[in-house]
C-alpha cells in the first residue's frame, strides 16, 4: 500500500500558490484494507475514503470505463494491480497529472506536466480519455481563467472537434452553470468566456452571447470592432469585481445580437431586447435567481446610467429604486457594470466623458442615500391618508419634494477647536 498526493495541490505547490484541498490516491490497496485502517468510506460506485484524523479524501487507484455520453456515465475498476501511472493517465491535463511521493518528497511526472507548468500551458494527457468526458471542455476554459495558462494547439484542436460533434449537449444545465460559477470567482473570467468562444463551446451552450462576435460596433466608440471584442474588454475591466458584477457585465449587451440590422451599429433598443434573452438563458441553464435578477437589471437599465446627473430628479429616483428594490448592495455592483461597459474599449474617453460618468455615479449614490431617509409615516397627516390606489402617487410626490430639500441641504461646517 502506497499513498501519493496528486492533482491540483501538487500543481499549485510548483506554482508557489496556496492550494485548496489536498487529494490522495492509494496504490496497492483495496476497500477492506482501507476500512481496517480506520478510513471511512463515502460513496458506493466511486469509493472515496476519509482519513480518520484529517478527514481529507483518499481514493483507490482506478481505471474508468465509458458507459454513455454523459459526464457521469462511467464505471470504475479498482484493483491493487492498478499502477499510479495508469491512474494518472485518465486525468485531464498534464499539470494535474502529477504525484508527490509523501515518503521521499519526489514529484512523479509521467506526462510532462512540470514542463507544461513552466511554459504555462494546458495540454491534455490522453486524447481517448479526454474525449470520454465532455465536461473537460469547460474545465479547460475554467483553468485558462484560473491559472492564466495558454492552451496547447493540439488540445484546442481536440476540444473544437468535441464541440463540433455536439458532445457538450450531454452535459446537464446544473453542471454547466457550476463551471460558470467557479470561473466567475477568478479575475481571469474573461479568459473563460474568450476560450469558450474560440473553441466553440459558447456557440453550443450560449449562442446568444457567441453571436455578439458577429455584431459590428461603431468604430468611433469601439475601435475593437465587434460587440464580442468589447465584451472581453469590459470583462477585463471588471476582473476585480464580484462574481455578480462580472455576470452582469457578461449579459449587459446580449440584446445587441437581436436588434434590427437597419439600426446597427447604433443598437437602438438593445437594452429592452436584452431582458427576455437574459431570462431565456437563465431558465435554460437553471441559473440562480440572484444572478438572473441582477443580469436582467444590467441588460435593461445600464443605458439609463450614462448622463444620469443631467436627468430630471424623477428619473434618477426611478433608477435608484429599481436597482435597489430587491438588494440594496446591487447599487455598487450596477455601477461597476456600467464602469466596465464605459471603459471597456480601446477608444480613449475624453475628460468630459469621464467627468460625466463620475458625476452620474455620485448622483445615483446620493439619491439612494437620501431616499433611505424618507419614510411614508413622515407624510403630513399620514394616519388620515386613505391607503387606496392613490396612496402610491401621494407618497411619490412627497418623496420627490422631500428629496429636493434633502439634496439641497449642506453638511454643517465644523468650526476649528
Amino acid at each position: 500500500m502506497k499513498i501519493y498526493q496528486v492533482g491540483g495541490s501538487v500543481r499549485d505547490m510548483l506554482l508557489n500558490k496556496k492550494g485548496q484541498d489536498n487529494d490522495f490516491v492509494v496504490v496497492g490497496s483495496n476497500v477492506e484494507e482501507m476500512l481496517k485502517k480506520g478510513y471511512k468510506q463515502v460513496g458506493k460506485d466511486f469509493p472515496v475514503f476519509l482519513h480518520p484524523e484529517t478527514k481529507e479524501e483518499y481514493a483507490l487507484a482506478r481505471k474508468e470505463i465509458k458507459t454513455g455520453p454523459g459526464h457521469r456515465d462511467f464505471s470504475f475498476v479498482f484493483s491493487p494491480d492498478i499502477s499510479l501511472k495508469e491512474d494518472l493517465k485518465r486525468r485531464d491535463f498534464t499539470c494535474n497529472a502529477l504525484a508527490l511521493d509523501l515518503e521521499t518528497g519526489e514529484i512523479l511526472d509521467y506526462f510532462g506536466g512540470r514542463q507544461d507548468i513552466e511554459k504555462r500551458l494546458l495540454r491534455h494527457v490522453d486524447s481517448e480519455h479526454f474525449q470520454e468526458d465532455p465536461l473537460r471542455v469547460l474545465r479547460l476554459c475554467r483553468f485558462a481563467a484560473q491559472l492564466d495558462f495558454d492552451i496547447a494547439p493540439e488540445t484546442m484542436d481536440l476540444v473544437r472537434e468535441m464541440t463540433a460533434a455536439g458532445m457538450l449537449r450531454a452535459l446537464s444545465a446544473e453542471r454547466i452553470w457550476k463551471e460558470f460559477e467557479k470561473a466567475l470567482n477568478f479575475k481571469g473570467f474573461f479568459r473563460f468566456v474568450e476560450t469558450m468562444h474560440i473553441c466553440g463551446a459558447l456557440k453550443e451552450l450560449v449562442p446568444e452571447l457567441d453571436k455578439l462576435w458577429e455584431v459590428p460596433e461603431k468604430l468611433t466608440f469601439h475601435p475593437e470592432g465587434t460587440t464580442g471584442a468589447h465584451l472581453i474588454l469590459a470583462l477585463k475591466k471588471a476582473s476585480a469585481s464580484s462574481a455578480l458584477a462580472k455576470f452582469g457585465v457578461l449579459m449587459h449587451d446580449i440584446g445587441k445580437g437581436v436588434t434590427p440590422e437597419n439600426v446597427l451599429p447604433a443598437h437602438h433598443g438593445h437594452d429592452k431586447a436584452g431582458g427576455p434573452l437574459v431570462l431565456d438563458v437563465c431558465k435554460r441553464l437553471k441559473i440562480p435567481n440572484r444572478f438572473c435578477d441582477f443580469a436582467f437589471l444590467s441588460a435593461v437599465y445600464h443605458m439609463r446610467f450614462y448622463w444620469l446627473h443631467q436627468n430630471k430628479l424623477g428619473k434618477q429616483v426611478n433608477l435608484a429604486e429599481i436597482i435597489t428594490q430587491k438588494h440594496p448592495s446591487d447599487l455598487e455592483d450596477f455601477i461597476l457594470v456600467c464602469r466596465a461597459d464605459f471603459f471597456g474599449t480601446h477608444a480613449k474617453r475624453s475628460d468630459t466623458e469621464r467627468k460625466a460618468f463620475e458625476l452620474s455615479a455620485k448622483r445615483l449614490r446620493l439619491v439612494y442615500e437620501k431616499l433611505c431617509l424618507i419614510k411614508a409615516w413622515q407624510m403630513p397627516g399620514f394616519e388620515e391618508i386613505a391607503k387606496d390606489e392613490t396612496f402610491a402617487l401621494k407618497y411619490r410626490e412627497f418623496k420627490l419634494n422631500r428629496l429636493k430639500i434633502l439634496l439641497e441641504e449642506k453638511a454643517p461646517v465644523k468650526r476649528p477647536s
